[in-house]
């Protein structure tokens, strides 16, 4: 067997980010950048009000309880190029620009209108209060997206405070998921004797789309060469990476392994590896265009942990992205977890949630086998078990967080 770190390793070591193109922004979020992006010109491009209020000058209201004369109203989207004078104030609305003479806002909360033109400022106001600077956000010419930034919804609205149509960036890859295995079956009718319906596939389409990938369903195939060849060169030619379940292991009918170390040559690799779930394990990339090629075990829950580690990391890498694992954190177990020493690293999935005392806590373990997918989908995170007699109650252990807005208590 090999270790966790090295099947990783031999994963990622030759992957880079897919070729870049111009997306439009609407279509980027989750992209990552490929190129600098520089302000063209300063936010806020000219100062305006934080407040409903009044624009003044500060001197005017030395002392506090002072009454000005209001001499107009100010919206956003107005321009203001009238002068403000000594002993003058402008109705504004938040957002609207200040007016020249103006540095100060007082907010309408704190001011009281008496008639059509006067208005009650009932305390001292600082230069500068409530007033929005120019290039307070960001000045003309700084960085605002750097190479491997990944585009989130505020720096979305960032570029297209700048006017930005387009953004070049790394696409989402496309992945293709093909399940193999003659007990498997589409249909949703009652089944043939020693049929199975497939789960793993829509599983994995669906992870992978959660993760933000574009998943392609290269269909099912039955457990012979050819037909898997088939299926593996369907993705090949229209996508970037392929994911197969099934035919890795050491039965006479597993020959995805043979299958990728053809289709891949000398980068092909099929592993054993210090893991349970999920030990059998192949990866290759292909000879006719660099498309990695994953096989991962066909148990349902094997596939899940096997997309965590080995999977979802490399396709994180082919998207650019710097960081290529999901959140992990120490939690408090609240049972104890025991398992015998077998040499392998145990991946058991767990409900953990962040209790009153600030920590994150593993409240319950899973019923934990390979097959047991509804057990899994009762779970938010994975406990990373070393080998050993397991760990006591009370005792820390590392947790790969799986769905972050579950981690709250209700």
């Amino acid at each position: 067997m090999i270790s966790i770190d090295e099947a990783r390793f031999y994963v990622l070591k030759d992957l880079s980010p897919l070729t870049p193109r111009e997306f439009e922004l609407a279509q980027a979020l989750g992209c990552v950048a490929a190129r600098l992006v520089t302000a063209s010109e300063p936010s806020p491009r000219f100062a305006n009000s934080a407040m409903d209020g009044f624009a003044l000058r500060a001197l005017d209201t030395l002392g506090g309880m002072k009454r000005l004369r209001i001499t107009r109203s100010i919206f956003a989207g107005d321009a203001s190029d009238a002068r403000l004078e000594a002993g003058e104030a402008a109705r504004i609305m938040t957002g609207a620009p200040i007016p020249p003479g103006a540095d100060s806002v007082c907010m309408r909360e704190e001011a009281t209108v008496e008639g059509d033109d006067t208005v009650l400022i009932q305390r001292e106001v600082a230069p500068g209060e409530f007033v929005r600077l120019v290039g307070d956000d960001f000045a003309e010419g700084q960085a605002l997206l750097q190479p491997g930034d990944e585009l989130g919804p505020a720096l979305v609205g960032v570029l297209a405070s700048q006017g930005a149509a387009n953004v070049l960036a790394h696409p989402r890859p496309r992945v293709g998921v093909l399940s193999t295995g003659n007990e498997l079956s589409d249909e949703f009718a009652s089944l043939a004797a020693g049929k199975i319906r497939d789960s793993n596939r829509p599983t994995l389409l669906a992870s992978l789309a959660q993760s933000g990938f574009e998943p392609v369903d290269l269909g099912l195939v039955g457990d012979t060469k050819e037909e898997i060849a088939r299926g593996f060169q369907r993705g090949i030619d229209s996508c970037d990476a392929v994911v197969s379940t099934g035919g890795v292991s050491v039965g006479d009918a597993d020959f995805v392994k043979v299958v990728i170390g053809e289709l891949c040559g000398e980068s092909a690799r099929s592993m054993q590896v210090a893991m349970k779930p999920g030990k059998p394990f192949a990866f290759g990339v292909a000879r006719s265009n660099g498309v990695p090629l994953f096989g991962l075990a066909g148990n349902p829950v094997s596939t899940l942990v096997g997309f965590e580690v080995f999977v979802r990391p490399a396709l994180r890498r082919l998207g650019g992205h710097r960081v290529l694992d999901r959140l992990t954190l120490n939690a408090v177990l609240d049972e104890p977890m025991t398992r015998k020493a077998d040499g392998k690293v145990h991946l058991v999935h767990v409900v953990s949630r962040v209790h009153d005392d600030g920590h994150l806590h593993v409240e319950r373990m899973a019923r934990h086998a390979s097959h047991l997918l509804h057990a899994a989908a009762e779970s938010n995170s994975l406990v990373v078990l070393a080998d050993g007699e397991g760990a006591a109650r009370g005792d820390e252990v590392r947790v790969i967080v799986l769905d972050s807005d579950q981690l709250s208590r209700d």
